[in-house]
């Protein structure tokens, strides 16, 4: 819930910037997919923005509590630091085997502590696991610019205060690589409303 609500803050950051342009809209819309389940956890982002979109300087959060990752999939802006928490009982260990992130390791720790990692390069899909309990898994994602959102469980998202312009729109799935992405533009007020089917 943390990294959310430090996401939320990094978009915010830019309103009034975006405001003394002439406004800005908002994107919403719904993710289709065979399995339910999947609709959550789904990245709708836009590819690229022009402006350089520096990191937030409060970190973001992966919790790690009843084995399990919190959250799931986690979005950053590129230069953003996260908190890797330990709220459980037993020992946890995180890392990432992807090269993106370098294949990090941050070694084994116990509850009540946490230890950081920061992600710079934009477009990574950085799995991080625990060599401890290796059913555990969850996602970090590195992006360009804050204007990105995560699903809900009934696929719904929200993208607010976007800049005037058009965008290349785009989603990630864990499950659904092929799903193509979608051009849009985005007035200076109003809703563009957006329907994804995620296919693999």
């Amino acid at each position: 819930m943390k990294g959310f609500f430090v996401t939320l803050i990094s978009i915010l950051m830019y309103s009034s910037a975006i405001a003394s342009t002439g406004g800005s809209g908002k994107i919403t819309g719904t993710i289709n997919v065979t399995i339910p389940k999947f609709k959550a956890n789904t990245v709708v982002y836009i590819d690229k923005v022009e402006g350089d979109f520096p990191a937030p300087e409060k970190h973001s959060e992966m919790d790690q509590k009843n084995l399990t990752f919190i959250p799931h999939v986690l979005p950053v802006v590129k230069g953003t630091f996260v908190d890797f928490v330990n709220n459980d009982d037993v020992l946890h260990n995180v890392f990432s085997p992807d090269a993106c992130a370098q294949k990090f390791n941050l070694g084994t720790w116990a509850k009540g502590e946490k230890r950081s990692y920061q992600f710079n390069e934009v477009g990574c899909d950085a799995a991080i696991l625990c060599n401890v309990h290796p059913e555990m898994e969850a996602f970090v994602l590195v992006m360009q610019n804050p204007f990105f959102a995560v699903t809900d469980k009934n696929g719904t998202f929200k993208i607010d205060n976007v800049p005037p312009g058009k965008y290349t729109l785009k989603v990630w799935n864990e499950k659904y690589k092929k799903t193509p992405s979608q051009e849009i533009t985005v007035a200076e007020s109003g809703t563009v409303e957006v329907t994804f089917t995620l296919s693999k």
